[in-house]
């Protein structure tokens, strides 16, 4: 295929917050587009108007702006080949559902719901573990198929409801292939007769789907792995209106992480309590004796994987709760996880449900892309940090994986500390302004420039600027009381006493003259000057860790170091 016809959509539905997995799909989409010189365009889905939430499609839109994933035709970048919103569309596909019905695909079904329920107890009356309405049932039920013509049409004169199903042929092998998966192969008899167009007019997303996919002439579908069982149905209905199928790569789920990257001694009582909560409300359950289960199964984090085993010899409550434990901590990132685990599973915050978001929590747009890119691509290097458009370069979908990827909370604040490391800190001058503003403290960009400079290095999140360099700001009245129990001693009062002396002589207080004197200060007066360099930094900067010292000082300027010193040895003694 021509790289100009390359032609990718995400299309999520606007039923609530953008889970990350969604992000990912879109971001995959958008990397193979650009990388292909094709086109990326947002569709929203929107033909289930039970589940449609207000703001969800701002909100979808709104994610994909903040994360740079921006798109080429949709919802106010209208193309050729709109609208971009199926609500607006739906005038299109009733045609579509009446073409299937005339070329023997689809049939009109007739059966309430009391026919359905009543058509499935039967089946598991007779031993069907999961009944389904299918080309043996359909036989036996009110459509089109099983009752006369002259009834049917008489039923559709009077107004009675229906839906239009698909009509999967007999004994088929249905085979496509997947850019990630290879050949799929599915038996036509493993599948239902899905409903493709609802009694209330609105086509199903299986119909809009494939019709939106066709009419937008889309060539690669990229999508998670949930859609896979729905792929040999989707073939199926491209074969019956004798449409060429797009390329297919169903992508690998996002794994929950591993317990044990947030389930520790310092955290297992409160996770213990968190969970016991969620089992004993969902089950209806004592709290008290669900709370003394789950407490013995993190009373060694490192081995749950043993202490979540079931045994014959465990009582049935005990049972129920490991295998709540077993759901809650392993599978797929859902998006109940969001907040729940410690760590955010949306791109933005959704302050409805008091779920907190990745930009709300100080990720950097460029850490969030590296982050999701990671999850199922591997770009068959050693490089770990990517622009957008290296990720753009380095993309293709013969390196994304078949089996899920684990997210790892750590390795996404490591994202984020690599890229705040990279950002010039201009950028970031705001942060530490608006804070040094809310505390009424005066002091010239130039100089806030250059404590971020120092301290960042540090961070994780430009939210912690303040607390990592607060001290360049105001002189620390504390001193880390670990190191001054250790170091504070006479040869120390000596040594800082003179050191005071020496610093106030020194015309151009650089770095390298700063550790010049220092050095110089320990020689003249007898004592081992690098035993007491930690205390040289906790004396002026109140901390036992920080920047390099000796860069400290020079931003702090001479004055100020030499003043902070007579203070510590004042209040030392």
């Amino acid at each position: 295929m021509a790289s100009n016809n390359v032609r990718v959509r995400f299309a999520p539905s606007p039923t609530g917050p953008l889970h990350i997995g969604g992000v990912r799909t879109a971001l995959y989409n958008y990397l193979l587009a650009k990388k292909l010189g094709g086109t990326f365009i947002l569709r929203i889905e929107d033909t289930d108007q039970k589940r449609f939430v207000p703001g969800a499609e701002e909100y979808i839109k709104e994610s994909l702006q903040w994360a740079g994933i921006d798109y080429d035709e949709g919802p106010g970048k209208e193309g050729t080949v709109g609208p971009y919103k199926q609500s607006e569309r739906k005038h299109l596909y009733r045609q579509y559902a009446d073409m299937l019905i005339e070329n023997g695909w689809a049939y009109y079904a007739f059966d309430t719901a009391e026919d359905l329920d009543a058509m499935r107890e039967r089946l598991r009356k007779a031993g069907k573990a999961a009944p389904k309405y299918d080309m043996f049932v359909r036989e036996y039920m009110k459509n089109s198929i099983a009752l006369p013509a002259d009834e049917v049409q008489a039923k559709i004169a009077a107004g009675e409801p229906y839906v239009i199903r698909l009509k999967v042929p007999r004994n088929e092998e249905i085979r496509f292939e997947d850019e990630i998966r290879g050949w799929v192969s599915v038996k036509s008899e493993e599948l239902d007769d899905k409903v493709l167009f609802k009694s209330d007019g609105m086509p199903t997303y299986h119909l809009a789907n494939i019709v939106d996919d066709h009419l937008m002439e889309i060539s690669h579908v990229i999508r998670g792995e949930e859609w896979l069982p729905s792929a040999p149905m989707h073939v199926l209905l491209y074969r019956a209106f004798g449409w060429e199928a797009p390329r297919f790569a169903h992508l690998p789920l996002i794994l929950k992480p591993d317990p044990a990257t947030y389930i520790n001694k310092g955290t297992k009582a409160r996770f213990a309590e968190q969970f016991a909560k969620e089992y004993a409300e969902k089950e209806e359950a004592d709290l008290a004796e669900v709370h003394k289960i789950v407490e013995q199964v993190f009373a060694n984090p490192k081995d749950l994987n043993n202490q979540l085993r079931v045994s014959d010899k465990d009582p049935n409550l005990k049972k129920s709760v490991k295998e709540f434990l077993k759901k809650a901590m392993y599978g797929k990132l859902s998006k109940r996880d969001g907040d729940r685990l410690g760590f955010p599973v949306f791109p933005l915050s959704w302050p409805q449900m008091h779920i907190t978001g990745y930009r709300e929590s100080g990720y950097m747009p460029q850490a969030f892309l590296n982050i999701l890119a990671m999850l199922g691509w591997n770009p068959g290097t050693n490089q770990e940090v990517f622009s957008k458009e290296e990720l753009i370069e380095s993309f293709s979908l013969a390196r994304v994986g078949k089996s899920g990827a684990k997210f790892d909370p750590d390795k996404a604040r490591w994202y984020n500390q690599q890229f705040l490391r990279k950002t010039d800190s201009k950028e970031l001058l705001n942060v530490l302004q608006n804070k040094l503003d809310e505390l009424h403290i005066q002091a010239e960009s130039n100089y806030v420039a250059q404590v971020i400079d120092l301290v960042k290095e540090k961070a994780t999140f430009s939210s912690e600027l303040w607390d990592l360099g607060s001290y360049f700001f105001i002189a620390p009245t504390e001193y880390a009381p670990h190191v001054i129990e250790k170091k504070w001693d006479d040869d120390a009062r000596k040594l800082f006493a003179a050191l005071a002396a020496k610093f106030a002589e020194v015309n151009y207080f650089t770095a390298e003259n700063a550790e010049m004197a220092f050095q110089a200060t320990g020689e003249e007066n007898g004592i081992e000057a690098g035993k007491y360099m930690q205390l040289l930094r906790v004396i002026v900067t109140g901390q036992a860790a920080g920047p390099a010292i000796y860069d400290t000082l020079a931003l702090l300027n001479r004055h100020e170091v030499v003043s902070r010193i007579k203070k510590a040895i004042e209040r030392l003694g």
